[in-house]
């Protein structure tokens, strides 16, 4: 995929979670997610406040959280959802779908891997079934694997390989562990959603490789 066409699914994916999000009720706004100590509206607060993430909000975030990365992005994720009410976080990310802004040293792909992640915790949370779409989760699913922070899936998924059975997508060297590259994309990002849409002789290996 090129930008532009990644720049397309990731409007697509925010505008739909946008309108996701505008129908909520206040018990599920405060539901907890697949993230660990992250509501609903906690991550509806990261994902429209990443888009304008500068350096300089991100260093200060860095000194406070004593440079733990993880540790400042869930910082401000619940700073901005305490700051912001639900209609006006619906608002800011219906704002930023077509922003083209991107976290200061990641690539292209992060925030469309970043928006198809969150809308399946989103999801999962909320108890509903969101579609996946296979090309730009494929896409998604190589950076996943390909990066070594903050997901460790080469480390984390040793011995195993990752066999996609809707498109033409593998790695890993191993057991073969086979599913929807959707799910192989949660895997990757060590969601245990994918857990029952995995199967093949490496499968049984899985829960305990993912955090609980």
């Amino acid at each position: 995929m090129d930008a532009d066409a990644v720049h397309e699914v990731v409007k697509t994916e925010r505008t739909e979670l946008a309108d996701l999000l505008a129908g909520l009720s206040s018990a599920e706004w405060a539901a907890p997610t697949p993230c660990a100590g992250w509501t609903v509206r906690d991550l509806a607060a990261h994902l429209s406040a990443a888009p304008r993430a500068g350096l300089a909000a991100v260093v200060t975030g860095l000194v406070r959280a004593r440079g733990d990365v993880q540790l400042m992005i869930g910082n401000e994720a619940r700073s901005h959802a305490a700051a912001h009410t639900p209609d006006e976080l619906v608002a800011e990310l219906r704002a930023a779908a077509g922003s083209r802004k991107r976290a200061p040293g990641t690539s292209v792909v992060e925030p469309m891997l970043d928006v198809l992640v969150h809308g399946q915790d989103l999801a999962g949370a909320l108890g509903r079934t969101r579609e996946m779409p296979p090309g730009p989760a494929t896409v998604a699913a190589q950076r996943a694997w390909s990066m070594g922070f903050p997901f460790g899936a080469q480390r984390r998924l040793r011995g195993l390989r990752l066999v996609a059975t809707d498109v033409e997508w593998a790695v890993g060297a191993g057991v073969e562990v086979r599913g929807p590259v959707a799910a192989l994309l949660l895997l990757a990002t060590g969601r245990r959603l994918a857990l029952p849409h995995l199967d093949g002789p490496g499968a049984a290996q899985l829960a305990d490789r993912l955090p609980a």
